[in-house]
């Protein structure tokens, strides 16, 4: 019997919000609408949780303005997240939020929530230079890899899917789908992202799904504008999907996109390929 994972993965617009139960209504809607799609895994953009800035009168603030605000949020937005991972008995991949850290820097934090409402999380740890430069956001460390039971989730946020090694440590760690939730505010951005995302599906023979936030936000320095379409991949093989797309959102459109992933196609591809590139790559190297 084939293991069979339904997800969707979010094109979720980012507008203005004028308090927190105005976010708590929003979220409950998007994540009842998966649900009642039967989707057991939901996946949320990068940085989607920068409208609750809005809730505090600071979205046209300074960005460290901002940062401030959004710690003051944080509680109540791991207590929704686990509310309604519960509620309806998913797996929430709930983008990420800045959250400043005991040692005082802010990282770019996703957190993971299983149905039972236990917390896990994935910091991003290649930062761009907008984050680097202008918000001063810091590098996470290390690397999680969640077990939902039926396979193993690995997360690489927006721009760490744009380096190889990142990818491949998640697939040597046993890692069969890839989430990629992504911010980007530039059509060469959106598909730099994807690029990164195709590439990674075609050297770790795994399933690469990616969440953009979209819309515009005009007052907000850190998500004015959003662009992007979500996807979700894997290498062009026999049997699979010849272009490498399983499925793919209309640009800029706030919706759903859902795929019923077939997770055994991964340990087949790997197997019994036209290539074998997972097992390949060691060979692959220049030393």
């Amino acid at each position: 019997m084939s293991r069979m994972l339904r997800i969707a993965a979010a094109q979720y617009p980012v507008s203005p919000i004028p308090h927190f139960a105005a976010f708590a209504n929003k979220l409950q809607t998007w994540v009842s609408e998966a649900t009642a799609n039967r989707a057991e895994l939901l996946l949320f953009p990068e940085y989607f949780s920068m409208e609750l800035a809005h809730a505090g009168g600071v979205a046209a603030q300074s960005l460290s303005g901002q940062i401030d605000f959004m710690q003051t949020q944080y509680p109540a937005f791991r207590g929704l997240i686990a509310q309604l991972a519960t509620q309806h008995a998913v797996h929430i991949c709930a983008g990420t939020y800045p959250v400043r850290d005991a040692d005082g820097r802010v990282r770019n934090r996703c957190l993971f929530v299983f149905p039972d409402g236990s917390i896990l999380s994935q910091d991003k740890l290649t930062m761009t230079r907008f984050e680097n430069e202008e918000w001063m956001i810091a590098p996470g460390s290390g690397l999680q890899v969640f077990d939902i039971g039926k396979t193993r989730i690995g997360v690489t946020i927006c721009y760490d899917c744009e380096f190889p090694a990142i990818a491949t440590r998640l697939a040597e760690s046993g890692v069969e789908v890839l989430l990629v939730p992504s911010c980007t505010d530039t059509l060469a951005g959106y598909h730099r992202v994807r690029i990164g995302c195709q590439a990674r599906a075609l050297e770790n023979q795994f399933y690469v799904v990616q969440s953009p936030t979209v819309g515009e936000c005009a007052d907000s320095p850190s998500v004015d504008v959003n662009v992007g379409a979500a996807g979700v991949f894997l290498p062009p093989d026999r049997e699979l999907v010849d272009d490498g797309i399983v499925a793919q959102g209309e640009l800029n459109r706030a919706c759903w996109l859902y795929a019923d992933l077939d997770l055994d196609r991964v340990d087949n591809v790997r197997r019994h390929g036209q290539v074998l590139n997972y097992a390949d790559r060691a060979r692959a190297r220049l030393d």
